[in-house]
């Protein structure tokens, strides 16, 4: 391991002689007996240490010292001096971050240990300087990474096929509304049934709007208690909640510049509405707890299932609420509505369902994709994607899969329509018990198909 390097400056040879023989055993001492030498040796050497008399003919070692400190400001600087000049000793502790002055007659010993730490804290430094380095470095990282995420989110929910239809498509018309709001800090209000695709749309409207490289932010509104969702809303601090051991914040300072999504904003308690809309409004929230407001910039977008202008005739629902919210409207068709989009969702689903699982399968029979248009698919795509991760588990291996892999419920709702009731008690030979069960199952089918496979 090499030795710490030293640079003493000295006008008096015998001092600089003395100095180097008692330090050379522990340091790679370098000397020099004028400024303009010492200068030229930290120009070509890595110093760690300057140990420099305080009196000079030429110039002071505090004066020295100081420029040193702005051309050098990682060395380490000591004075020496057989004065105690009081003005010095401040001059050097204010003007030149001298670290030590050493008095003489100077004693090895003492000389040596002052030298070790001095040693240490250059070191230190050094440590500390890397490490704000690294993590500027890391921090530059991390960010370029969030930075390739998102410009990937926004080639991934561009319109043209970020939202996968046909070309007669209704979703058509959807995607055409969203392009025109999206550039737009428009509040959105997105409606439809579950698994419509709510979600996608806003994220679609993030991605192609001027905050696309800021956070999306989802917060589902659905059951929470009023004050559980300011918190979760608005943040809270230390103490506010029986659970808040540090202060927290929410999800609109978590969307600062972005987007926040309010899924299923039917569903917010009638206490929690009022505060909901001034900040809103005001663009200004306070968090739990606290009394000191804070600015918030963001877009907003919700959904719900429900239909709202209900909600406001039943009062569930403040009025100036909604209409805030509904400054675009949209409504996303459920799947029976947009059959055509069926077959090309299913292979767009299957392949993701094949990256996620890590099963390969060749497509799909024809007469697969037949059942699927048929049937109603109450649960819309997020049914349709389970299907489809359902048929590629229990299918074989990179072979087509058929029809017979769907789940008993859509082959039962897209079987041929069976003969009516008088048929059915005629066309059989079995017994009259079983007749009568294969009755009870096309009631049953056909009362299910009629709500929806809906069973409250």
């Amino acid at each position: 391991m090499s030795k710490p390097t030293i640079l003493i400056v000295d006008d008096e040879q015998r001092s600089l002689e003395a100095l180097e023989r008692n330090l050379s055993d522990e340091f790679d001492v370098q000397t020099a007996l004028n400024a303009i030498d010492a200068e030229a040796i930290l120009a070509d050497h890595w110093v760690q240490i300057v140990l420099c008399d305080q009196r000079m003919p030429d110039i002071s070692g505090v004066d020295f010292l100081v420029s040193v400190r702005e051309r050098w400001p990682d060395v380490i600087r000591i004075i020496i001096s057989g004065y105690t000049d009081a003005e010095d000793i401040i001059s050097g502790l204010n003007d030149a971050g001298i670290y030590h002055y050493v008095t003489k007659p100077w004693q090895p010993e003492k000389l040596i240990m002052v030298l070790r730490n001095a040693v240490n804290l250059f070191e230190l430094q050094r440590q500390n300087e890397l490490l704000a380095i690294e993590l500027r470095l890391s921090g530059k990282v991390a960010q370029e990474k969030v930075d390739n995420r998102r410009k990937g989110l926004r080639k991934q929910y561009n319109f043209d096929d970020g939202i996968i239809r046909g070309k007669t498509s209704p979703m058509n018309d959807i995607c055409s509304t969203l392009s025109q709001i999206a550039p737009y800090d428009l509040s959105t209000l997105i409606t439809g049934e579950s698994g419509v695709g709510k979600e996608l749309a806003a994220r679609a409207i993030h991605y192609n709007s001027l905050r696309w490289n800021k956070p999306f932010v989802v917060q589902a509104c659905g059951s929470m208690p009023p004050d559980l969702l300011e918190a979760e809303l608005f943040g809270y601090k230390k103490g506010a909640l029986s659970h808040a051991v540090q202060d927290c914040s929410g999800m609109f300072e978590r969307a600062a510049g972005g987007t926040i999504f309010l899924d299923e904003i039917g569903d917010i308690p009638p206490a929690f509405q009022v505060r909901l809309l001034k900040v809103l409004q005001d663009g200004e929230l306070r968090q739990v707890g606290s009394m000191q407001t804070r600015k918030v910039d963001v877009r907003m977008i919700a959904s719900s299932q429900k239909e709202l202008e209900e909600e406001v005739a039943a009062g569930r629902l403040r009025t100036d609420l909604y209409f805030y919210l509904a400054g675009v409207t949209l409504k996303i068709p459920p799947l029976r509505e947009r059959r055509e989009d069926i077959p090309i969702l299913a292979r767009f689903l299957l392949k993701k369902s094949i990256d996620k699982i890590g099963k390969l399968a060749a497509g799909f029979s024809a007469e697969a994709i037949s059942c699927m248009k048929r049937y109603e698919w109450p649960g819309n795509v997020r049914e349709l994607q389970n299907e489809i991760e359902r048929m590629l588990v229990m299918g074989p291996e990179d072979e087509v899969l058929g029809a017979q892999l769907l789940s008993p419920k859509v082959l039962m709702a897209t079987s041929p329509d069976l003969p009516d009731d008088v048929s059915i008690l005629n066309s059989r030979t079995d017994t009259l018990k079983e007749r009568v069960e294969a009755i009870e199952a096309k009631i049953l089918r056909e009362s299910l198909i009629r709500h929806r496979w809906n069973k409250s």
